[in-house]
């Protein structure tokens, strides 16, 4: 019989030095906010508990610090406002959507459809439980995808739920398609497909319409 002991680490270690969110994203100032809209929308719709560290919801530049308050001066700042926009709607959407938190901490909950494309940095997963599904396409590049086609598995209408690019968040509102119809096109070994105009940096969900 063997112990395992573990040091506990500090508060200091485990928050101080690494600095916020905001202030490790690359870019411009657009860029950097669409980067952490982008983020956290990927953390909220993939498999796992949601933990957001604390200042993350105002952008802070600095890192949280335990000796001093919150940086809420800041928060009706038309940027920060509108990624508290945003957050309010990720939880409201997460709560909303049992296929997001239901099969935790199963895999029977999540599929890729696409992990492969390494050239234009576009990633694709289904989240599934029983009829309530979310394909999320995420474009990770400060470049608009046109034309772009993803397999999806069922045939029929898909309508946008989220869209991190919505100008409400501060978003770009590029090339918005609430309702989008497949076609007989196979993708990513599926026998449907659909053609997306993919915004700069942002996270896409999508679910199957409720008329089919």
């Amino acid at each position: 019989h063997s112990e395992q002991f573990v040091m506990p680490l500090s508060h200091d270690e485990v928050v101080h030095g690494k600095g916020s969110l905001l202030s490790r994203m690359p870019g411009d100032g657009w860029q950097r906010f669409a980067n952490l809209r982008c983020l956290l929308a990927y953390q909220f719709t993939r498999p796992g508990k949601q933990l957001v560290f604390m200042g993350t919801e105002l952008a802070q530049e600095g890192e949280w610090d335990a000796d001093g308050a919150l940086d809420w001066r800041r928060a009706q700042e038309p940027e920060r406002a509108a990624l508290g926009r945003f957050m309010a709607e990720l939880g409201r959407f997460y709560l909303a959507h049992p296929c997001l938190w239901r099969s935790d901490p199963s895999t029977d909950g999540f599929r890729w459809i696409d992990c492969a494309d390494s050239k234009h940095s576009v990633f694709v997963y289904l989240r599934s439980f029983f009829d309530d599904e979310l394909v999320v396409v995420l474009n990770l590049t400060p470049v608009p995808r046109t034309d772009y086609r993803i397999g999806v598995p069922h045939p029929g209408g898909w309508c946008e739920r989220l869209c991190s690019d919505d100008i409400v968040y501060g978003g770009s509102g590029y090339s918005r398609e609430p309702r989008l119809e497949t076609q007989p096109v196979a993708a990513h070994g599926e026998a449907q497909s659909l053609v997306l105009s993919l915004p700069p940096l942002s996270c896409l969900v999508l679910q199957p319409a409720a008329d089919g």
